[in-house]
């Protein structure tokens, strides 16, 4: 459970409406300082004050969509809230240097959508479906 001087400090640094947003799609109030926005809309925030969050959680995301899920993250991001770059993308100089020529452009996983793979076959079946001929009586 959230200490009611934590909410009341949350709402006043970031406001009443972006602590309710916060409060419906992530469950806690956070405020930090913004790290960037990627391709998606998606933005990026850390807070590095220990006494306010808990060690590891201190990187957070703040989806651009309502529907929303882990395949929504670029990698290059993804390498930053996991802990496996120190710099987040925008900061970081290899990063900005590391995309080469052959490389596409980052799709999210569509599986269980409508915009999902599906496969079809271009070959001839091995049977075909019996369809009974009739005559008619008389």
């Amino acid at each position: 459970m959230v200490s009611l001087a934590r909410t009341i400090r949350s709402i006043r640094r970031v406001g009443l409406r972006e602590w309710w947003r916060q409060m419906q799609y992530i469950g806690d109030a956070k405020s930090g300082r913004f790290v960037g926005q990627d391709q998606f809309g998606n933005r990026y925030f850390e807070n590095l004050n220990a006494e306010e969050e808990v060690p590891g959680r201190h990187r957070w995301v703040d989806y651009a969509q309502h529907d929303y899920n882990a395949t929504q993250v670029p990698a290059e991001w993804h390498s930053w809230i996991s802990h496996i770059r120190k710099d987040p993308p925008p900061e970081d100089r290899v990063m900005q240097n590391l995309s080469p020529p052959w490389k596409g452009p980052w799709v999210e996983n569509l599986t269980g959508t409508r915009g999902a793979f599906k496969t079809y076959n271009t070959t001839k079946p091995k049977y075909e479906a019996w369809e009974p001929k009739s005559v008619s009586r008389g």
